[in-house]
């Protein structure tokens, strides 16, 4: 927004110029705590703030004539920056002139010459009074003192300037009358009303009756600023009538209060020719007009005047390139940040004037920002779309500013953006499903698997925990089998693992960062348990108490092959580690008896020969691990002739145990659930892929 106040030039120091806080809208009370920051263009500190009661206060005196010299207006352009957020206000301050300068001539005394033969109607141009002051209360008018020959005329000049001239009224008669005594008074229009006096000496001479005359008087010349020095702006037309020394002419600058001596350092005149030429670089910003004035004087006796104004318009030329001035960046910015959200305050300046002097902001189309015009010459850069400093961390912004002359002058400048890291992103595996095989039996704290996560956030929001989650899916917790190491998300053993009781494990393992909030995602982890050999064989039948034999009888008068008994076994191992394989173990005297190697069947190996005595069998069985773990049982078989031919008759067989039923299907259901478990994760790694 833009405030506007006005200030007299006589007010003391500390006196209000206007009220902040009323016109901005804002508490006065919240000014201290948004930083209002007051900044002045110029450079020059002339305003304060009264940060307790919100009003603009004068820091030191103003002179009006000093700071903007003989210019229409005088304005002082201040910037409020307020914090929190960022705000630019543009508050123009309107000095306004008080009749503090009494008009002043540039000399106390004029002295001037005029021939006794000079017509009625003869005007000689006096000085001009200076009044620093402007408007109404620069000069109003000038008076001149009662006189029977001369009067006052007043021309105004193309630029506004009033120029007092004595007329001659009634002839002269230098012997009665030598010399002419007046008082020329300045009068300005302030009120009270002040004054300058200057005495006016007039010397009536003799002869040379016709003054140089310039035609026109008063001309104008268009001249573009960036000609070379040397240049001819004009060549001045001035006739004399007279003749011989009387009509030469030799010419020279006069100088006006106007321009106190400025011109004379840009222009050159030669005396000889009335030939105005450039000495030195032109510049439109500094002055776009010049008012030069020149004395035309003859040789005669006494020497005659004429006096010729030439006025020098400059024409603009795009020589300025445009300013770019960064009042103020918020960097770094969120990467959440909403569209619209102020970056950055910006101004432009242009030396030029005209469409020299309009300047157009532009930044790259493929930015995520925009400008936004606040107010004549400042820009707003704000966002214009999302943004994600996964993609970009920041930007370089240059912004660039082309005026709309001919032909265009154009500058930039870059500055950096730093985007801040919000927590938007989640921690995610690169597995969400992965399987690990572990030995049984391994002691607590063997490494298992290790769980591997990445997040594309930064700092906190990036700082990764692992921890194992409890999903009721075991009947223990599962974190009293297994931890995880919190940083790294190595998965160890929390305790010795048993195959036979559990063979595969879904270990649920989370990972969280420290963003906040927190973000997190979970895989899964099938640890299959690898089976070791820590079960012997398990005889079921025969079954007998421990230290015990098991006492068969069978006919003594059997052919060899003849089946006796048969031995059963189980290992609650799997695979290899449950492969039994039967033996007899070898005693000192040869036995009429043999075992079948895998079914574990006594059979006959040569006939008794009719003999009763009883043989003492001790019958092991082997696994097929390693280290290979056995077990045996002892059978006493006991001839006897009056014993039962059939087999069948003398015994039954062992009926299929319900312990050999139920640990053939589970490990059926093992089997099942771990091919299943497999095909699973190969699909989804599949599907990743």
């Amino acid at each position: 927004s833009q405030l506007h106040y006005s200030v007299p030039e006589d007010r003391k120091p500390g006196s209000s110029v206007g009220d902040l806080a009323k016109d901005l809208g804002v508490d006065a009370r919240s000014l201290a705590a948004r930083n209002l920051r007051l900044v002045s263009e110029g450079g020059q500190r002339h305003f304060q703030v009264d940060l307790a009661a919100g009003v603009l206060l004068l820091d030191s005196r103003l002179d009006r004539e000093a700071l903007c010299g003989q210019s229409l207006t005088c304005s002082l352009h201040l910037q409020l920056v307020m914090e929190h957020p960022l705000q630019l206000h543009r508050v123009e301050v309107d000095v306004l002139d008080v009749n503090d300068n009494a008009p002043q001539f540039p000399k106390p005394e004029v002295v001037l010459e005029i021939t006794e033969v000079a017509n009625p109607g003869t005007r000689l141009p006096l000085e001009v009074a200076e009044d620093p002051d402007m408007g109404s209360n620069s000069i109003s008018t000038y008076e001149l003192s009662p006189s029977e020959h001369f009067a006052l005329s007043i021309n105004v000049r193309g630029d506004g300037v009033k120029m007092p001239e004595i007329v001659l009224k009634k002839a002269l008669d230098r012997e009665k009358v030598a010399v002419h005594h007046l008082t020329l008074t300045a009068l300005d229009g302030g009120n009270p009303v002040k004054s300058g006096t200057a005495k006016v000496t007039i010397h009536v001479l003799d002869a040379n009756d016709n003054p140089p005359v310039c035609d026109p008087p008063v001309s104008k010349v268009y001249l573009e600023e960036n000609v070379p020095v040397g240049t001819l702006v004009t060549k001045l037309n001035v006739t004399d009538l007279d003749e011989g020394p009387n009509g030469d002419m030799e010419y020279s600058f006069k100088i006006s209060n106007n321009a106190p001596g400025k011109f004379t350092k840009l222009f050159s005149l030669d005396p000889r020719t009335g030939e105005i030429r450039t000495k030195a670089p032109l510049d439109y910003e500094e002055s776009s007009a010049y008012e030069i004035a020149v004395r035309a004087r003859d040789k005669g006796s006494p020497a005659m005047e004429g006096h010729c104004h030439l006025r020098v318009e400059l024409i603009d030329i795009n020589d300025n390139s445009p300013e770019i001035v960064l009042t103020s960046v918020s960097s770094p910015v969120q990467e959440d940040a909403a569209p619209g959200t102020v970056i950055a305050l910006i101004g432009v300046k242009d030396g030029d004037s005209g469409d020299n002097g309009q300047v157009r902001l532009q930044i790259a189309k493929e930015l995520p920002f925009k400008l936004v015009s606040s107010f004549k010459e400042h820009f707003s850069l704000v966002t214009n779309g999302p943004l994600d400093r996964e993609k970009a961390g920041g930007y370089n912004i240059t912004v660039r500013a082309v005026d709309s002359g001919s032909p265009q002058r154009a500058t930039q400048k870059t500055f950096y953006l730093q985007i801040a890291d919000v927590n938007d992103n989640a921690p995610n595996f690169s597995i969400p499903f992965d399987s690990a095989h572990v030995q049984e039996n391994s002691l607590p704290g063997t490494f298992v698997f290790s769980a591997s996560a990445s997040d594309p956030d930064e700092g906190s929001n990036a700082k990764l925990s692992y921890s194992i989650l409890d999903n009721g899916m075991q009947d223990i917790p599962i974190s009293t089998y297994f931890r995880i190491d919190q940083d790294n998300g190595t998965i160890y053993t929390a305790r010795a693992l048993d195959y036979e009781q559990d063979k595969v494990f879904q270990v649920p393992v989370e990972v969280k960062d420290a963003g906040s909030p927190a973000l997190s995602s979970t895989a899964v982890v099938s640890v299959f348990v690898l089976d070791e050999n820590d079960n012997a064989p398990t005889i079921v039948y025969p079954s007998v108490p421990k230290g015990s034999a098991f006492h068969q009888t069978i006919p003594a008068l059997v052919e060899p092959g003849y089946l006796v008994t048969k031995i059963v076994a189980i290992d609650a191992d799997s695979g290899h580690n449950a492969w039994l394989s039967y033996h007899l173990q070898e005693t000192s005297e040869a036995l009429p008896f043999q075992v079948e190697r895998r079914s574990g069947e006594i059979r006959l190996a040569q006939a008794l020969g009719g003999s009763e005595d009883p043989h003492r069998l001790v019958v092991e069985v082997r696994d097929n691990g390693t280290p290979s773990l056995s077990a045996s049982v002892v059978i006493v078989i006991s001839p006897e002739e009056n014993g039962v031919q059939d087999f069948a008759k003398s015994f039954d067989l062992p009926k299929s145990s319900p312990t050999d039923t139920n640990l053939t299907f589970y490990l059926i259901v093992s089997l099942v659930s771990v091919s299943f478990l497999c095909c699973v994760v190969f699909a989804v790694v599949a599907a990743r892929c």
